[in-house]
């Protein structure tokens, strides 16, 4: 088996060969997640293979997120393993300082991804062992094929790899401009439009509030109930500070401290039009995935007017919308802050680790390695930090692997050299 894999040379062109021996594992996706993983295997001395279809590292990041976005958790909570972040970025880094970082964190550990290179399938081949992973690679005109061979398959698309678009009754007659959170950059061209937001999480929050900012006339869609928490209580970081609670208190005890002390600095915000989930935040958290909201200054905004929360939408017609209410609205414009998901259904050939929401099946914090070499990074619903931690497992574990082996060569090899001098 040891002579049917060999190392790539990470130096020579692919992009004219069909097939491809990968003496190490694959990592589909260079988010922060694959970056992350193939720094620690770095650490552990593993080869390895990057494939990413976008043109560079942390594509959502570059290509899909709106330029006034800062990271809502402090940057201890947001670092990837074995590279800190520089001492004088502030405590919630903007996009272009996490991009930075990214960048960075890429050249520090002589991570180079094979980009736009797009994974067809993915399947494991119970004859041989072995990962086939197909992908078509495009370099301007050009078209190749290619289908790398591995032992181990690292997906790391992440919870994000696809826009969520809703199918809405109308949509299509509304005749204005709709667009999804992805394509949002500023409300710079919204000034003075009406504008309807669709989506209350931290996106759509955050939308509103840049809208508002650019003297446009924003309405959010709060369809169902959603919870807002301050970013910060009395100076200290929320998330920080739940997460120190939970180090001590049940989760149920932590919510309802948690959402005591949101009603303190919030007051109640159910007569704005935001009802909250009868399950606390973290606990809501833990077993769907769902993060409350972080204001950073949208609910000052609806508490004055400035951002109009409405409830679900029952269609669209011409140049407006018609709500649950009864009510219609005039709009200009519509962006869709629904989310989004993941991708793996659509080209991972496998149904025993994946559920078909494209998640792991096991919860944290055993969704990282399934069978036949499979692992996942970044699926825990715990963001960056449960990325790093993933990584960190599975370069671990692949790690022991590769050096049990790479010692029984060595001895195996020195033996034979021993047998070779004993008979000469």
């Amino acid at each position: 088996m040891e002579n049917f894999y060999r190392l790539v040379d990470h130096d020579q062109d692919f992009h004219n060969r069909r097939c491809i021996w990968v003496n190490g594992p694959v990592i589909v996706g260079a988010g922060p997640s694959g970056l992350a993983t193939a720094a620690c295997l770095r650490e552990q001395g593993v080869p390895y293979v990057v494939l990413e279809k976008a043109d560079c590292i942390a594509s959502l990041w570059q290509k899909r997120t709106y330029d006034r976005l800062k990271l809502h958790l402090p940057k201890q909570f947001c670092q990837l393993p074995n590279l800190p972040f520089p001492k004088d970025f502030p405590e919630y880094p903007s996009k272009k300082q996490f991009i930075e970082y990214l960048e960075s964190y890429a050249r520090r550990f002589e991570i180079s991804p094979k980009f736009n290179e797009c994974v067809q399938t993915a399947r494991y081949d119970e004859t041989s062992g072995l990962w086939r992973v197909k992908t078509v690679s495009t370099i301007g005109s050009s078209r190749t094929e290619i289908e790398y061979i591995c032992r181990w398959l690292v997906v790391a698309t992440g919870e994000n790899a696809e826009c969520v678009t809703p199918d809405i009754e109308g949509l299509a007659e509304f005749g204005g401009e709709v667009i999804h959170a992805c394509d949002y950059k500023s409300g710079e061209k919204y000034k003075g439009k009406k504008v309807l937001v669709v989506g209350c999480g931290n996106s759509g929050m955050e939308l509103s509030l840049d809208l508002c900012n650019y003297n446009a006339d924003p309405s959010i869609v709060v369809r169902s109930s959603v919870h807002v928490l301050p970013r910060e209580i009395l100076g200290k970081s929320t998330f920080e500070l739940a997460v120190l609670m939970m180090a001590w208190l049940p989760i149920w005890l932590v919510d309802k401290l948690l959402l005591f002390l949101a009603w303190l600095a919030l007051g109640n915000i159910e007569k704005f039009g935001l009802k909250r989930p009868s399950m606390g935040p973290m606990q809501l958290k833990s077993t769907h995935g769902k993060t409350p909201v972080l204001d950073v200054g949208a609910l000052a905004k609806i508490r004055s007017g400035d951002i109009k929360v409405v409830p679900g939408i029952k269609r669209f017609a011409k140049g407006q919308v018609e709500l649950e209410n009864g009510e219609k609205l005039d709009i200009d414009s519509v962006v869709l802050a629904t989310g989004y998901r993941s991708n793996v259904p659509y080209w991972l050939q496998e149904t025993d680790f994946f559920s078909k929401n494209g998640f792991p099946k096991a919860t944290f914090p055993n969704g990282w390695k399934g069978n036949t070499g499979l692992f996942a990074v970044g699926f825990t619903r715990r963001g960056l930090s449960g990325a790093s931690s993933d990584a960190m497992r599975i370069a671990q574990d692949i790690g022991n692997v590769w050096k049990d082996e790479t010692k029984q060569k060595k001895q195996r090899t020195t033996a034979c050299h021993r047998r070779c001098i004993s008979q000469f």
